[in-house]
């Protein structure tokens, strides 16, 4: 496990090569990754969000597609179609931009919610069905997912049942002066992207992922991931709160992240680091969530201070 550690270790220490003063990112994103789920980053346009998903891409060797969604995007272009082969009078499957390992979907909240509609069945069963065949992705599987802040011109709001799919969201933020001036500089000789060298291959990650699954948490541990879903499902400010899905994600980045830390059993601190990235995307808050000037961010907040952590010995099972 140790040798794996290390592993995971340098892939975010390659993608920083490419992407200066955001460490704390790439370690979430290597999180949600190993934990075997798909992330959204939600930010201004120009801030890196493109280049965080080539270099983790090429750090890891994974088959890459890139799809800039724009509303005249159409399912068939993520999933693919079939078409009519004249020689053998049978209709031939076309594989869509999805059948890769790493796919890339560039400001998503621009495609109409028919396309949307699409990712469904790919992001949860990680499998495609046309003309009544089912047909397997790649593994491993990963969606990255970039939106702009909703406001931004031409976008709009993703379906709660897509948003629940996304096991994390987060924001990546202006860069300090010092990495601004720096990003600069290395802009004048090459792309960032072009300076991250392969780490690790598809079958280590996959190695690593099944690491992760075997990581040990403790009855206690549980119900405190169990006290805080519940916690969002009963706020006052909370519309709709976690749903189990989300419940089994915070276990997953939990795992991952006891990983990344290279232990074998999950700790409360490793819940709280995961929590904010894990539901804050899941909520949809009361109106007068709005006359208090609560955001979503502010009410998780509130909800790991009123839950108190478990105390559990740091030991093997």
């Amino acid at each position: 496990m140790m040798q794996f550690h290390k592993q995971a270790a340098l892939v975010i220490q390659e993608v920083g090569k490419a992407v200066y003063g955001k460490d704390e990112c790439l370690a979430k994103i290597m999180t949600a990754i190993l934990a075997g789920g798909h992330i959204l980053i939600e930010d201004i346009p120009g801030v890196g969000k493109t280049t965080i998903a080539l270099s983790f891409s090429r750090a890891m060797a994974l088959e890459q597609h890139r799809m800039q969604f724009t509303p005249d995007v159409l399912p068939a272009d993520i999933v693919g179609f079939s078409m009519y082969n004249k020689e053998s009078k049978t209709f031939v499957y076309q594989p869509g931009a999805i059948m890769c390992n790493f796919f890339l979907a560039d400001e998503i909240n621009r495609a109409s919610a028919k396309t949307q509609s699409a990712f469904l069945e790919v992001m949860e069963e990680k499998t495609v069905t046309i003309d009544g065949v089912t047909r397997p992705l790649p593994q491993p599987f990963i969606v990255m997912a970039t939106q702009n802040p909703i406001g931004s011109a031409g976008t709009q709001l993703l379906p709660e049942s897509q948003l629940d799919r996304f096991m994390l969201c987060l924001s990546i933020g202006y860069p300090n002066m010092e990495n601004e001036i720096e990003i600069v500089k290395q802009r004048s000789y090459h792309e960032p992207a072009d300076l991250v060298s392969q780490v690790i291959d598809d079958q280590m990650l996959i190695a690593m992922k099944k690491e992760v699954e075997n990581i040990f948490i403790h009855d206690e541990i549980y119900r405190y991931m169990g006290r805080l879903v519940e916690s969002t499902r009963n706020h006052a400010l909370i519309e709709l709160g976690v749903s189990p899905r989300g419940t089994i994600a915070i276990a997953k980045m939990a795992r991952a992240r006891a990983f990344l830390m290279g232990r074998e059993y999950v700790l409360p601190e490793d819940v709280v680091y995961v929590i904010p990235g894990t539901i804050t995307h899941r909520l949809r808050l009361h109106p007068k969530a709005r006359v208090n000037q609560m955001t979503k961010e502010m009410v998780t907040s509130q909800i790991l201070d009123t839950a108190a952590p478990p105390t559990v010995r740091r030991s093997k099972r």
